[in-house]
């Protein structure tokens, strides 16, 4: 049976999905020494789910540098607090990498605030974005490509939660952790898709008023 994809998502649908956590191990990178055998190993690794997180700021023109930098292999999540760190040259060597393809989403703002912590050559880095139009997916949410793709709830709870606070809550490691791991399950599934052609998209539109899809 071919995997039924919509080219945009209906968003009340979603709180109806169950919740997809990460299961591996979440290791937080509170120094420069950590930073440099958390890259050693993610540098190992034939794939990576990158994220980002910043402090909300509610002040008008104001913007926080980024305080978390999660990235993850399949099993294992490094959490490195930049915000405590800074951009030590192992997580300014991650980052330059052309080896390691790095799955995130909107990287374009990401990498644009990492780089307002120092200077780095960008490297081998693939924006989901970017790939789910060539399919016909419209969505470019996180949470609504997820649901789209396996139908189950990614929780932004805690998205706007204090990222730069003395200790991290679990709750706040396993938000961040789950937001770069599904970056690798969508990128796989997006390749195993356009290998197989074993999907059907079916197209809706979006009512502006209510901000429900409808199918075409």
């Amino acid at each position: 049976m071919k995997k039924i994809l919509y080219s945009k998502y209906d968003k009340t649908k979603i709180s109806t999905l169950p919740r997809v956590v990460f299961g591996g191990r979440i290791v937080v990178v509170v120094s420069a020494a950590e930073a440099e055998k958390a890259v050693d190993y993610l540098l190992s690794q034939p794939i990576l789910g990158v994220d980002t997180e910043t402090r909300p700021s509610f002040k008008k023109g104001h913007v926080n540098q980024v305080a978390l930098l999660q990235v993850s292999s399949h099993e294992v999540c490094f959490l490195f607090r930049l915000n405590l760190i800074g951009m030590t040259e192992a997580v300014k060597r991650l980052l330059e990498d052309t080896t390691v393809p790095k799955i995130g989403l909107s990287l374009h703002d990401d990498l644009m605030m990492l780089a307002k912590r120092g200077d780095f050559q960008r490297g081998y880095f693939i924006d989901l974005q970017d790939k789910v139009k060539e399919i016909g997916v419209e969505d470019m949410s996180l949470q609504k490509l997820f649901a789209n793709f396996f139908g189950q709830r990614i929780s932004k709870r805690d998205r706007l939660s204090n990222w730069e606070m003395d200790v991290l809550k679990d709750k706040q490691k396993i938000y961040a952790a789950t937001d770069a791991w599904t970056c690798i399950l969508l990128y796989e599934e997006l390749l195993r898709l356009e290998q197989t052609g074993d999907y059907e998209l079916i197209k809706v539109e979006t009512d502006v008023q209510t901000d429900t899809v409808t199918e075409g």
